[in-house]
């Protein structure tokens, strides 16, 4: 997809449109971030960019600012189902990591469910992003795609200076690392199993909040995670 165009969202037309997004993405239920309130967390300093072709918004990425002026909290990333593979989730956050760049803002955190293997692949894997901190049930009962689990959450850091960042940001490979694998394997479809086996999905649920937690509480953190075998990879 060579016709996309990244840039700020402008207008309360593209700021609705990011409030429709996030329903088609997330699913009934679910409750987006309103237009207006994004349109004003821009206007006093966040971040709310889209990825358009021919003015049609196709995925976006929202993050505002936080009582340290040089660390972004990135809330929102979503593509619409039908421009999924084309690699707009990972090219939004490099408009999203050079727009900061650009503001003094040096680190960008977020959270997102560790049980996804595909959001794990793109935050920790391809981005660098690292996380030590483990939010259990952290928003609460959620609808939409995220219901019937506990929605915890993993916290990470993305250091936009940081030597794996910036080399993946240049498109070259990670520099070697002895890591350990968490004896976890991700779902290749949560919601599938979700729907079809809930026990499984509640139990796996534990077993990695139960390990990641150990992990941290004795100092390692995650480096890295295995698409292939769908593990996370563990500082010793």
């Amino acid at each position: 997809m060579t016709d996309v165009t990244f840039r700020d969202l402008s207008g309360m037309d593209e700021f609705r449109a990011a409030e429709d997004l996030q329903r088609a993405v997330w699913g009934e239920g679910d409750q987006p971030d309103p237009a207006d309130l994004m349109m004003v967390i821009q206007a006093e300093g966040g971040l709310v960019g889209g990825a358009f072709v021919a003015d049609r918004l196709l995925g976006y990425v929202f993050g505002f600012p936080t009582r340290d002026p040089q660390i972004q909290h990135s809330h929102r990333l979503a593509v619409l189902p039908e421009a999924r593979g084309k690699r707009l989730g990972l090219r939004l956050k490099a408009y999203q990591r050079h727009w900061c760049l650009e503001r003094g803002i040096g680190h960008v955190r977020w959270t997102f469910d560790p049980l996804r293997a595909t959001n794990a692949a793109l935050n920790i894997h391809r981005l660098g992003a690292t996380s030590d901190t483990y939010l259990p049930d952290y928003y609460g009962a959620m609808a939409g795609i995220n219901s019937g689990l506990s929605s915890d959450r993993l916290l990470v850091d993305w250091h936009l200076a940081d030597p794996v960042v910036a080399a993946l940001a240049a498109g070259q490979g990670r520099p070697s690392e002895v890591l350990v694998p968490l004896d976890v394997t991700l779902p290749e479809d949560l919601e599938a199993l979700t729907r079809t086996d809930p026990d499984s999905a509640r139990a796996l649920r534990l077993a990695l909040r139960e390990k990641m937690q150990a992990a941290f509480a004795k100092g390692r953190r995650i480096a890295d995670f295995d698409a292939t075998r769908r593990q996370y990879l563990l500082t010793p």
